[in-house]
């Protein structure tokens, strides 16, 4: 036998084709983490649950991922012979076998739930938890969420939060970083916006005056009355025309939930160019029936 035979053979000897199929029979390659499966829990130990997947060996749960919430008994989250889906967590060790979740399976619906909500702009009821420099942390369907200081109707005493229950809007959704960012203020806006149309007559304070235009509370919600709406004629001087402070009743031209934006019009209120500036209080005096006119006029 030359050296080159004797080298092919030794390269060949240690490892057979029998023995290369065997180790493939052991691990199963349809099963990889992160995917969902279903399965049929078959025994239940101290430590957990064995499931089968349809492998060639079967799959492990552990104890502390069976459930989101506390078990003291496993078949009341995990009934015998009872088909379910599972989260795989772990890929397979030496002797094939894969390790489930039911619990993380749980924490991935609820993140998809959160940014369903997020997207149809809903609003969600969360428990005040603990208290920092920052903000408030909060139980959101068993995750833990994050409210900063400046998004909280009550800024000032946050310890007095602790244990109280609030409706919060999303600002940020990231199942990745683990990132769950709340608001109520935002909150407070969206049950707001749901109470106004376009067309609709509205009763505010004046907050602010700008070259641009009026900025107006409409209870806790600001809106903006720009000066082109102001009145059918030309004005040089908004401060000459309001005050802060000063109550105004005006119609809404535009929303905007996404952006926050609500466009108010007093021009809409005119019998003629110019009249909210010679006669202001006679506009809001009547301006109900004006309101109702101008809207009876969009109409035709």
């Amino acid at each position: 036998m030359n050296s080159e035979s004797k080298l092919s053979q030794t390269a060949n000897s240690p490892f057979t084709m029998d023995d290369f199929a065997k180790a493939l029979e052991k691990h199963d390659y349809q099963f990889q983490k992160g995917q969902i499966v279903h399965g049929k829990v078959f025994q239940l130990d101290h430590d957990g649950a064995y499931v089968d997947i349809g492998g060639k060996s079967s799959a492990f749960l552990p104890r502390d991922e069976a459930s989101l919430r506390a078990v003291t008994d496993l078949s009341e989250v995990l009934p015998l012979q009872e088909e379910m889906q599972f989260l795989i967590i772990r890929d397979q060790d030496a002797e094939g076998q894969v390790t489930l979740s039911r619990k993380q399976l749980e924490i991935q619906h609820i993140w998809e739930r959160l940014a369903e909500m997020q997207e149809n702009a809903q609003t969600v009821q969360v428990r005040v938890m603990g208290v920092n420099k920052g903000g408030v942390t909060v139980d959101i369907l068993s995750l833990r969420g994050f409210i900063p200081r400046s998004h909280l109707a009550e800024r000032d005493n946050l310890e007095a939060l602790k244990g109280q229950n609030l409706t919060v809007g999303f600002l940020e959704i990231n199942k990745n970083t683990n990132k769950l960012i709340l608001s109520q203020r935002l909150a407070t806006r969206s049950s707001n916006f749901s109470l106004l149309e376009l067309g609709q007559l509205v009763e505010g304070k004046v907050t602010g005056i700008k070259p641009f235009g009026v900025f107006v509370d409409l209870n806790g919600m600001g809106a903006l009355l720009h000066i082109k709406q102001v009145s059918q004629k030309f004005i040089d001087s908004l401060e000459k025309v309001f005050q802060v402070g000063q109550s105004i009743k005006a119609v809404i031209i535009d929303l905007d939930e996404g952006k926050g934006r609500v466009a108010l019009s007093t021009r809409v209120l005119e019998n003629f160019p110019g009249e909210v500036l010679e006669n202001m209080d006679e506009v809001m005096a009547s301006a109900e029936a004006r309101a109702n006119r101008a809207s009876n006029k969009a109409a035709e």
